[in-house]
């Protein structure tokens, strides 16, 4: 095939996609037009080359705050591209704690219990170990929480933002459990922060063995203070509270570890005054980030639906969107990569015509655990659904499909609770 057809060929191809945004009602804005580029080259303020490196003046994507347990920041999921969370805008939540300021010359990791071998390391030490790098989300347990006032919260942002996903670096525990040597009848460790409140909480020895990580990287460079620096403990698809961080100590016995947060603020408390304790693992969730709550759409036409899906269970294997309310659904695009615990993002095209919808997700993860209905999470607890707008209880691990209501002026409204 000559140049010259295979030049004609990608331009038709080129034109006919255009042709095709353009019947689906996608037009330029006013005053523009195909074609045009700006004649004015904008100046470049002087830099340091040396510098450490910063966004540009105009990208304005910020954390969001609250109160409760301590202030909180909700990660700005809908301006978010891929399904990397960049760690300057990672979700924090410290319980009112203070980073601390450690130095990682001075650190030190404990492993005592009921192990062969007591072993301390310092920083320098774990990092001679062989390394691993891994993408995982974490996600707080009161994220979507309906309790509080929250089910009024109406962004993408506040609803969902207290869940981040970055790609972690440091050495898997296993490695470190090996070499102190786990006595027979082990089950539980106890993971303990240098933070002054000492922050402790259980994980398995099982999940401790299969994919935990201790991690000094975050995205290519030190995990920031506000995310355990100078090291954290990674249990990849579990409730981020277990996640600790500035981790000091890991103690290793045959039962869990009673401690004030497991007794107190983690047990989920159900409308028949039982409690659910050591819940672990996040259920599949998913969310439209665009369009969604509180934004609005300037015109009628073509829009790419997107949005972000997880499962602490494993890899997320399909979604399924809905723009009239739940009666139809149809299989959105899943962008690659595809991996377990993880952020998958999901597109999928459509034509807004001007009228009133109802758009939602649901996802379901490859062991076949589909994210229920409010409805469906109601039965799961033995309630009605508007148990959650009128509870105090702490009402945790909720993951009920989240709806957004798109208005004829185009404006955008959570509709979790609409008739």
């Amino acid at each position: 095939m000559t140049k010259n057809k295979t030049t004609r060929r990608r331009f038709l191809r080129a034109s006919t996609a255009v042709a095709g945004l353009v019947a689906g009602g996608f037009v330029p804005g006013p005053g523009q037009s195909l074609g045009q580029i700006p004649e004015k080259v904008p100046a470049n303020p002087a830099q340091d080359p040396r510098a450490y490196g910063s966004r540009s003046s105009h990208e304005k994507a910020l954390r969001n705050w609250a109160e409760g347990g301590g202030p909180s920041t909700f990660s700005p999921l809908h301006d978010q591209t891929g399904v990397i969370t960049p760690s300057s805008l990672h979700y924090v939540f410290t319980r009112g704690i203070t980073p601390p300021d450690i130095n990682p010359n001075d650190h030190q990791l404990m492993i005592h219990g009921m192990v062969e071998r007591p072993l301390v390391f310092s920083m320098e030490e774990l990092k001679r170990l062989p390394s691993v790098s891994r993408i995982h989300f974490i996600e707080c347990v009161a994220n979507t929480a309906p309790t509080r006032d929250r089910w009024k919260w109406g962004t993408a942002q506040m609803r969902f933002g207290k869940s981040s996903c970055s790609e972690w670096t440091g050495v898997l525990l296993s490695t470190l459990l090996k070499e102190a040597g786990v006595k027979k009848g082990a089950a539980w460790l106890l993971a303990e922060s240098a933070d002054r409140v000492r922050h402790a909480m259980n994980i398995t020895l099982e999940k401790a063995m299969d994919d935990a990580l201790l991690a000094y990287g975050q995205n290519g460079e030190a995990i920031r203070p506000d995310q355990g620096y100078p090291l954290r403990l990674l249990a990849p698809g579990w409730e981020g509270v277990r996640n600790v961080k500035w981790l000091r100590r890991l103690q290793v016995g045959d039962q869990p570890f009673l401690t004030q947060i497991e007794l107190g603020t983690n047990a989920s408390l159900r409308a028949d005054g039982k409690a659910r304790w050591f819940n672990t693992e996040m259920g599949p969730k998913s969310v439209i980030t665009n369009p969604s709550g509180e934004q609005q759409m300037r015109a009628k036409g073509f829009y790419e639906i997107n949005g972000l899906a997880w499962s602490g269970l494993g890899t997320i294997r399909r979604v399924e969107i809905s723009v009239d309310g739940g009666r139809n659904w149809q299989d959105a695009q899943l962008q690659q990569p595809l991996l377990p615990k993880a952020h998958t993002r999901f597109r999928l095209p459509w034509k807004w015509t001007g009228q009133q919808a109802v758009l939602q997700s649901r996802c379901t993860d490859d062991l076949n655990v589909r994210q229920p209905s409010l409805s469906e999470f109601a039965q799961t607890w033995g309630v009605t659904a508007d148990y959650f707008q009128k509870t105090t209880n702490s009402v945790i691990h909720f993951n009920a499909i989240q709806p957004w209501r798109v208005n004829t002026d185009g404006s955008v409204a959570n509709a979790l609770w609409d008739a």
